[in-house]
């Protein structure tokens, strides 16, 4: 799935790995892993040994975020709990390199999935679900039009601490005006000469 400014490939092999290592390494505190199930490493065989063990199956489908401009993987994301019969899938285990945050990357990446999951697929549903603790990754839900349906409490424990988990959810008759808003925001005329926003994503879904 290809974009402007990247190109989703479903992580098949290793060849990603290198470059998401050398990407994640910036992130010196480890405050990229805090809300996973996973992370951070040590070092570069752990992270591998962790990727090669992680990335490469079916359900979740991990996906590596290639930025268009240098040709790298600066991040993942996986479509997972997927559900066919019912037409419900998720988007979940999103990771992205300190590079690629508060730009254009992550709000391009639920574009082209929710293309993929609403107009290729044909699905009904598209969840997030991430730590209700998580107050990013909740904001995110809400900017890319997610739904807040509840929180499961006590769902989880994750690293040894209890995990309340926060539902989202975009369904499919909600998808034409939230595609154009998205299809908005992206456009090159919202942004100026220092590939700063004009309009926030926000703004164009109310105008919609």
């Amino acid at each position: 799935m290809s974009g402007q400014y990247l190109r989703l490939e479903p992580v098949v092999d290793d060849h990603h790995f290198d470059d998401l290592w050398e990407a994640y390494s910036v992130d010196t505190d480890g405050k990229i892993w805090a809300y996973l199930p996973y992370g951070p490493f040590v070092d570069r065989p752990a992270f591998l040994e962790f990727a090669n063990e992680t990335y490469l199956g079916r359900d979740p489908m991990f996906h590596a975020l290639i930025d268009l401009k240098t040709g790298k993987a600066v991040g993942v994301a996986s479509l997972m709990r997927i559900n066919a019969a019912h037409g419900v899938i998720e988007v979940g285990h999103i990771c992205l390199a300190p590079i690629a945050q508060r730009t254009p990357l992550s709000t391009e990446m639920l574009y082209l999935f929710g293309c993929r999951v609403f107009d290729e697929l044909g699905y009904r549903r598209f969840e997030w679900k991430c730590n209700a603790a998580n107050a990013p990754s909740c904001r995110a839900a809400k900017r890319f039009g997610f739904s807040f349906e509840g929180t499961f409490r006590q769902a989880m424990v994750v690293k040894g601490a209890n995990r309340d988990t926060a539902w989202y959810s975009i369904i499919d008759s909600e998808w034409p005006s939230l595609k154009l808003a998205f299809e908005a925001w992206l456009s090159a005329d919202n942004f100026d000469e220092n590939d700063q926003q004009m309009r926030p994503l926000g703004a164009i879904k109310e105008a919609e």
